[in-house]
């Protein structure tokens, strides 16, 4: 997850949905990590330059493989992830 400072959208989303993350088959199958925006990992590749916060960016060895970019709420949130999963082949639903 990129994120930074100030964000609205990053806190609405921490409020929302951070507690319950790791406890989900999604969060079992694509552990959250957060970066802050402007100090992304080199070591990663990503598919083009992050803009927006909140990003999550979905990585496979050190290799973007699919975004989300901003955070469209709880409701709309966990589709967008689930279909985002669901295209990478990452079999979640039984995770965890």
């Amino acid at each position: 997850m990129a994120e930074e400072d100030g964000c609205y959208w990053c806190e609405r989303w921490n409020q929302e949905i951070s507690a319950i993350y790791p406890k989900t088959p999604e969060g079992h199958a694509a552990p959250l990590q957060r970066a802050d925006i402007h100090a992304l990992p080199e070591s990663v590749s990503f598919a083009r330059r992050v803009h927006f916060t909140p990003t999550f960016i979905l990585i496979d060895n050190d290799k973007e493989i699919a975004r989300i970019e901003g955070y469209p709420g709880e409701d709309f949130f966990w589709g967008l992830l689930g279909m985002m999963l669901e295209k990478a082949e990452i079999p979640y639903k039984n995770a965890g």
